[in-house]
């Protein structure tokens, strides 16, 4: 049971991006942890007018469970902040510099922290110039969706127009960007630490929607298998990408370790998933930290906030 009174306590979810049912498993899943644990928590779906649902709730602080538009884009913390309410994770800046891929690797790149190198595409892109530049295969990605949505692997010019047609479909900008091959990895953070290091293993051709969320035959090896420089340099790689993207209290970073050794910076995310396939638990748990305790210190950072 925590000591802490943590007052009345809204559980943000559900939102309407196209990561919705993903948000609604998280914020489930947290609610029924702070119940558990005798916090006086109150599940929001902010898809029916979030901001007066907040307005009149009487919340003292917000936990943010919302994945991709409206959560992790910065429009959610605005309106807590316009409420006075303090809440969980980033503030606008964070979570819009987090969100946008594009934003995320500029600013990666401009602090010489690696990431591979991309391109700015629309329905106007000419295939072949895209590919002299970043080869084959490579990926194509929205710029403001999370959870490999609207994500293709491209591996022949003539798939690079329908790919980015499929993405736009979801967003205004996107980018393509170079294929790393090697192994995928991620790194949370909370509260200023770096938890253990997760490598993903699926065999899809790459770690898409389905292997997040769907499929039992993903791996989530953890250790890692990393040797303990190697795992220091990963986490520390993560962290400087994290605060690069000045983000705050929780989060998640994405990596790709090519065949050489050299790390990727793939994408960072501000409110991770927690649900029975999400990272951030399986790495708090090596960690120490069980899911009630996991959510118990996610909610903390709230206050973090309010000291600030």
């Amino acid at each position: 049971m925590s000591t802490i009174n943590f007052g009345k306590v809204a559980v943000l979810m559900g939102g309407q991006s196209a990561e919705r049912v993903i948000s609604l498993r998280s914020g489930e899943a947290v609610l029924t942890a702070l119940l558990t644990q005798g916090i006086d928590a109150h599940k929001v779906d902010v898809a029916n007018d979030a901001a007066a649902q907040l307005a009149t709730g009487q919340f003292d602080r917000a936990i943010i469970m919302l994945h991709g538009r409206g959560g992790e884009d910065g429009q959610i913390q605005g309106v807590l902040e316009s409420l006075a309410i303090s809440y969980t994770g980033s503030d606008i800046t964070g979570a819009v510099l987090s969100m946008n891929k594009a934003l995320s690797k500029d600013i990666w790149q401009q602090t010489g922290l690696p990431t591979a190198s991309f391109a700015h595409v629309d329905s106007e892109t000419d295939p072949e110039s895209v590919i002299d530049e970043l080869g084959l295969p490579l990926f194509v990605k929205p710029v403001n969706e999370g959870s490999s949505i609207g994500l293709t692997k491209v591996t022949r010019s003539l798939e690079l127009p329908k790919a980015i047609n499929d993405a736009l479909a979801y967003d205004r900008e996107v980018i393509a960007e170079r294929w790393v091959d090697g192994d995928e990895y991620t790194v949370g953070i909370l509260a200023g630490q770096a938890l253990p290091v997760i490598k993903l293993k699926t065999p899809n051709d790459f770690y898409d929607f389905d292997a997040k969320y769907e499929a039992n035959t993903t791996e989530y090896i953890c250790p890692a298998g990393l040797s303990e420089d190697v795992e220091k340099e990963c986490q520390n790689i993560a962290m400087a990408a994290f605060k690069a993207l000045r983000m705050h209290g929780w989060g998640r970073i994405d990596l790709m370790r090519d065949t050489h050794g050299q790390f990727y910076l793939l994408e960072a995310n501000s409110i991770p998933g927690m649900t029975d396939h999400s990272l951030v638990p399986m790495a708090a748990k090596h960690a120490g930290l069980d899911f009630e305790q996991l959510a118990i210190e996610i909610l903390k950072t709230s206050i973090d906030k309010e000291a600030k």
